[in-house]
């Protein structure tokens, strides 16, 4: 079978962790396993580099930022090669380009139209362990582009999806995805399956297990996914494309993210094409809107909210200035000290009351939600940043999240 592997930045943090990743892949190598390892930068490097541009050019092009931070996941994919060298196992590195891993050209969130396998295959058929370095790939002009945060697990299921492998394995610090933080919960525990859909939501809500846009490929070209911790032994959590038979929990686990931040528009005329008028320059700017909710008042006009990322705060109220000028709107207000706790599980599609639940367990901490949103599996609300780690507590109580049995409805 052909296992792709893909290790996180604490897994590969040092050359001591690096040896007992290249003994985890020579196990699996030697067991008779055809395995491609996909790598990323070591822990905190990354963060290096970025600081170490801004330092240099706080406005340094993105096309630079680029292909400095692609440095970090090189280094580490030629480190193992080494190390499974000196283990007598086969072995070469590839970076972005060599594979190659075609992007578009938007850097720093550039997505993948296509990867060309055929070295990759070359290299597998003759017994030889492809390293990759992942989170990174070239446009067609063969600019070096980056995948966005956690872009080594795009790459990972990526690979795989392109690769028909049997499983994709993300080895992390943690032994697994669990029903909340378990920094901020203690009683959080390790979730042993979960539908993909859930993990997609999870995901796209804050949990920093996945990047959002790995779990998404895993839906599209169902590729079994399993995290897994590179320092304790386990199963860890299957990511499957099939739901369980058996009654589902009524809610899977929680998520949260703290990097949101809010803006309004108030008093825009409401019409039609308004709402396009005043976020497509946000999409222009290639920022992610999040939540979104539209009053429409008594005096003919509407007000527009909206949640994006706290990086994107700045230009974004920028942009909203620029909207309300040419849309005549009242005033623009923004918060960027927001945060966002969502509820996940498929069990909601078939029970009533999980929001009156989610609302009643907030309001016993005396917490205000200021927007909702929901999908068919999920309720997310945005609350002050302040009552982040009481509200994640008391949604982990209120659904019993810390049982094993499915909770009572």
């Amino acid at each position: 079978m052909l296992i792709v592997d893909k290790y996180g930045g604490t897994s590969v943090a040092d050359a001591e962790r690096i040896e007992k990743v290249a003994a985890n892949a020579a196990a699996t190598s030697k067991a008779g396993h055809d395995l491609v390892v996909v790598v990323s930068a070591m822990a905190g490097e990354t963060d290096r580099l970025l600081q170490m541009s801004r330092a240099l050019n706080a406005a340094a092009p993105p096309r630079e930022v680029d292909a400095l931070l692609a440095t970090g996941e090189v280094r580490t994919s030629a480190l193992l090669v080494m190390a499974l060298q000196a283990r007598k196992v086969a072995a070469r590195s590839y970076n972005g380009a060599q594979v190659p891993v075609i992007t578009d050209k938007v850097h720093g969130r550039a997505r993948i139209a296509r990867i060309e396998t055929a070295a990759l295959r070359r290299d597998i058929a003759a017994g030889t362990v492809p390293v990759v370095a992942g989170f990174q790939g070239v446009d067609e002009a063969g600019n070096v582009t980056t995948l966005g945060r956690g872009g080594s697990d795009t790459t990972a299921v990526a690979l795989a999806a392109a690769l028909g492998a049997g499983e994709c394995r993300i080895y992390t610090d943690v032994d697994g995805v669990y029903t909340a933080d378990p920094r901020i919960v203690p009683e959080a525990r390790c979730i042993p399956r979960i539908t993909m859909e859930e993990m997609l939501e999870l995901a796209s809500s804050g949990a920093r297990v996945l990047q959002t846009r790995s779990v998404e490929l895993v839906g599209k070209y169902r590729v079994p996914l399993r995290v897994l911790s590179s320092f304790a032994p386990g199963a860890g959590t299957l990511i499957t494309c099939e739901e369980k038979k058996m009654e589902q929990p009524l809610i899977t686990g929680l998520a949260y993210s703290n990097n949101e931040a809010k803006l309004t528009i108030r008093g825009v005329p409401d019409r039609p094409g308004v709402a396009r008028q005043i976020l497509s320059p946000i999409a222009d700017a290639h920022i992610n809107v999040d939540m979104i909710i539209q009053n429409v008042g008594v005096d003919g006009t509407t007000d527009l909210t909206f949640t994006v990322e706290r990086s994107d705060y700045k230009i974004g109220l920028e942009k909203l200035r620029e909207a309300a000028v040419t849309l005549a709107a009242r005033d623009v207000l923004g918060d960027p000290a927001i945060a966002k706790i969502s509820v996940v599980g498929v069990g909601m599609r078939s029970h009533a009351g999980i929001a009156a639940r989610m609302f009643s367990a907030l309001a016993g901490e005396d917490i205000n939600i200021q927007m909702i949103s929901t999908s068919e599996i999920k309720i997310s609300v945005a609350i002050d940043d302040r009552h982040l780690e009481a509200a994640m507590r008391a949604l982990h109580r209120e659904f019993q999240l810390d049982h094993n049995q499915p909770p009572s409805s």
